[in-house]
């Protein structure tokens, strides 16, 4: 009898990423309960198991594993097919942006490249981070990272597009309490904002400076880049920053606090998909900021 409960696969596929009904029924927008018979309804007609709880923790089993594989494949054929079917009859292009990266660096940019380029149509995506692309519509981004993070476990084609050193900032309430206590001292008692690669920068900072990364256990995370920037404003802790906060700099609201930087941070370009794959838009818009002036 040939398979017909091709609408649960996407259910079991959201289920097996998370390892969990909770993170699945919130991605999919449905209730635990409607995942949880997507589920049931799978393992009925496939006659075994998918799925397995150990104490609390749900995992996947062995033959559950493979068909993941194989769903994941075939629906992301399927999502390249219809992407391509879609930009046969517009040409449009989906850029991924960190608000911060954005309003003080692309935006002012980006009018030349629509000008230049009539016909394609722009979507901008504020983002977070690079962990918000594999699963999302963007075609090309432009992410904050570190040193070898285009070593990491992201499947993203990306190439550096310039290099920004950063270094820890605060406002001038905070920068006269370092003054006063010390760096080394502020930098545990003094919430460190993690940046969009977590504490990836903070740690590559604190080796630089010969200190151990010692952070308080409540560090407040705020995903948006620009608030972050307001958080720092605001006094809420320090984070780093880099030359694109010359603006707050100029104005007394932003300091740096020491001229020690980690000097391989900087903005990545990320493609979600190799160059064979990538639409004519695409390729023209990389083409376009690459030979912009940095």
């Amino acid at each position: 009898m040939p398979f017909r409960s091709y609408d649960t696969l996407r259910v079991f596929t959201a289920v097996a990423r998370h390892e969990s009904v909770t993170a699945a029924a919130s991605e999919l927008n449905l209730s635990k309960s409607s995942v949880s018979y997507q589920i049931r309804k799978l393992e009925g007609e496939l006659r075994f198991p998918v799925f397995e709880r150990k104490g609390q923790r749900l995992h996947i089993t062995p033959k559950g594993e493979k068909l993941m594989h194989s769903a994941q494949l075939a629906f992301g054929q399927l999502d390249r097919d219809i992407r391509q079917l879609k930009e046969t009859t517009t040409d449009m292009i989906t850029i991924g942006a960190l608000t911060y990266f954005f309003s003080r660096w692309l935006s002012s940019r980006l009018m030349s490249f629509m000008e230049a380029n009539p016909s394609i149509a722009v979507r901008v995506e504020p983002i977070t981070g690079i962990a918000d692309l594999p699963h999302s519509d963007i075609d090309v981004a432009i992410c904050w990272g570190v040193g070898d993070w285009d070593k990491s476990d992201h499947e993203l084609d990306r190439t550096l597009l310039f290099n920004c050193p950063a270094r820890p900032t605060a406002n001038a309430s905070i920068t006269k309490q370092v003054q006063k206590i010390g760096l080394e001292r502020a930098l545990r008692e003094i919430p460190l904002l993690a940046d969009s690669s977590g504490s990836t920068g903070w740690q590559q900072w604190h080796q630089l400076a010969g200190l151990e990364y010692l952070p308080m256990q409540n560090r407040l995370v705020i995903p948006d880049s620009n608030d972050r920037v307001q958080a720092v404003i605001d006094g809420q802790g320090i984070a780093l920053w880099d030359d694109l906060i010359q603006n707050e700099l100029d104005s007394g609201e932003l300091f740096f606090l020491s001229e020690l930087a980690v000097k391989d941070a900087g903005y990545y370009l990320s493609c979600s998909y190799p160059s064979m794959e990538r639409s004519a838009a695409t390729e023209t818009f990389i083409n376009w900021i690459n030979e912009q002036n940095l």
